[in-house]
């Protein structure tokens, strides 16, 4: 994906544009693919976050049982 500073929030707001404009059958055909595509980048990179703030968060967890013992 080329936008290195992509935040989650941009990424699911832009999704949710996409998921929008096809919903309502505002793209035109000739560029259908392109935002499936686009779609498609957004929601592995929404996943990847998530798994990743998940592993983050779990991590934060364990130290403070350990620390708390």
């Amino acid at each position: 994906m080329e936008d290195q500073n992509l935040t989650y929030e941009a990424a699911y707001q832009e999704l949710a544009q996409i998921a929008k404009e096809i919903e309502s059958e505002a793209v035109s055909v000739d560029v259908l693919a392109q935002k499936v595509k686009r779609a498609s980048e957004l929601v592995s990179f929404c996943q990847e976050r998530l798994k990743s703030t998940e592993s983050e968060v779990n991590q934060i967890i364990s130290q403070m049982e350990q620390n708390s013992r």
